[in-house]
């Protein structure tokens, strides 16, 4: 008896990540190799992250370069992308801050009596409740480049942050897209 197979598409975490990586990129042209060593990630990885973000009207190619598309990247970041990909807390951990300790947001928040939002890593230089990023390298790319941190930051307020946070979020990216 021949099995089932879905074939409905799914976006993985590490599209969004690719995607972020991509908007922090700018719009220089990329190749796959200069974005996988952004992200740090792998060529293949960041090869389907782009064909599955393509197929879910997110971004599109011109030629060989790919570009958001920008309309359909916000209105997901803004109204789904916290629900495909929900926030995931751990215990207090040593990690590189993230969500509102982290700029840009952090000039606009005052820090509360309670843990910052961290992202678990042994590079990370506060103390925190743990946000598991969305993809395991996050934590050393962003900290080689602040755009891309940026909207990492931005990107975890928006799933995990309280109305404030969230909305201060979104004008921020606006600003950024």
């Amino acid at each position: 008896m021949p099995k089932n197979v879905n074939r409905q598409p799914t976006l993985k975490p590490q599209d969004l990540y690719v995607l972020l990586a991509l908007a922090a990129w700018g719009d220089a042209a990329t190749t796959y190799a200069q974005l996988a060593a952004f992200a740090e990630l792998s060529v293949s990885e960041v090869h389907g992250a782009l064909k599955r973000a393509e197929q879910a009207r997110l971004m599109a190619f011109d030629g060989k370069r790919p570009l958001l598309i920008k309309a359909a990247f916000k209105e997901f970041l803004f109204s789904g992308a916290k629900y495909a990909f929900p926030p995931a807390r751990t215990t207090m951990v040593a990690g590189v801050p993230t969500a509102y300790a982290a700029a840009p947001l952090s000039a606009h928040i005052a820090p509360s009596a309670d843990p910052p939002p961290v992202w678990p890593s042994a590079l990370g230089s506060r103390r925190g409740i743990g946000l598991t990023p969305l993809y395991p390298s996050v934590p050393s790319a962003a900290l080689r480049s602040p755009a891309l941190y940026e909207n990492l930051a931005l990107f975890d307020a928006l799933r995990s942050g309280n109305a404030r946070e969230r909305n201060l979020a979104q004008q921020l990216f606006e600003a950024r897209l």
